[in-house]
């Protein structure tokens, strides 16, 4: 997630260079044309067209930035329920069951990892086995759904606690509450990641996005003359990048600059549960040049 308070151009231009050359390559081309060939351009209603592109294109950014604001809320919801879990644990397990209080939490730190790496597609048999045995690690790792099998096995200890009596029904009822907030929280993120925005919602935008900056150049040679392709091009950005932002914020899970920092939010929820349980706690992850990951 950039976090720079300034915009930077730079970075703007650079996710939609190529489009951009191919439309001032395009740019020239036309007002070459207009003054080598004997040809007049068209009227074309550019204002219309524009309003009715900006309103179809403001509409799909808002759509892609509802799905980036709920992955937000849903992160908050992981953050604030893992501290929950964790307080409730210690609160709850007497001193004798020391163990489990930290098997519990340190589980509970492999799992939002699990689930950073599964949304974003990445590896997470390294980030589990930092944190639990292979033997405590290996039947959620040889699952499909690593940070589900890791809750499974939560929930089981949390029943162990209280076939021990360590806990009566009514907390084991508490700490259940609070795993299935988790899960519920889990399962927004999964059908965030799995439901892409619908194919008219990505096709048609692209498509007369880039018709309109084709035509941009045709109803303004008249007028500009030999700015064209300046003033043409200077118009494309701006269509081209409110096309960009949509295509940046429709997956707020892909690990890119403008995703949400989802190391950052673990490694919060990590620094919270092992100074719970009296561990040395990593630092919290920094911004990079802007970005916080």
């Amino acid at each position: 997630m950039i976090i720079d308070a300034t915009p930077r151009l730079s970075q703007m231009v650079r996710e939609v260079w190529k489009p951009l050359t191919l439309l001032f390559i395009w740019d020239c081309i036309v007002t070459i044309a207009y003054y080598l060939l004997p040809f007049h351009a068209p009227s074309l209603p550019l204002t219309l067209f524009g309003t009715a592109l900006a309103l179809f294109l403001g509409f799909r950014d808002n759509s892609a930035y509802q799905r980036w604001w709920e992955g937000r809320i849903l992160w908050g919801t992981m953050i604030n329920a893992s501290r929950n879990i964790a307080r409730a644990t210690i609160n709850f397990l007497p001193d004798e069951a020391r163990d489990l209080k930290r098997t519990i939490c340190l589980r509970h730190i492999a799992y939002v990892n699990a689930l950073r790496c599964q949304l974003r597609k990445q590896p997470r048999d390294a980030v589990v086995l930092q944190y639990l045995s292979p033997e405590e690690a290996g039947p959620a790792l040889g699952r499909t759904n690593t940070a589900s099998a890791l809750m499974d096995g939560t929930g089981k200890r949390i029943d162990e606690a209280r076939r021990r009596g360590w806990i009566d029904t009514m907390q084991q009822h508490s700490l259940e509450r609070v795993l299935i907030d988790i899960l519920n929280a889990q399962g927004g993120m999964e059908r965030i990641k799995n439901t892409p925005l619908p194919n008219q919602y990505r096709f048609f935008p692209t498509f007369f996005t880039r018709l309109f900056c084709m035509l941009v150049p045709i109803g303004l040679v008249e007028t500009l003359g030999y700015a064209t392709p300046i003033g043409s091009t200077i118009a494309g950005l701006m269509f081209l990048a409110i096309l960009q932002i949509g295509d940046d914020l429709v997956d707020p899970f892909a690990n890119t600059a403008h995703d949400l920092p989802l190391t950052a939010m673990c490694r919060t929820i990590e620094i919270d549960l092992l100074e719970l349980i009296g561990d040395d706690a990593p630092p919290p992850v920094l911004p990079d040049r802007g970005v916080l990951w």
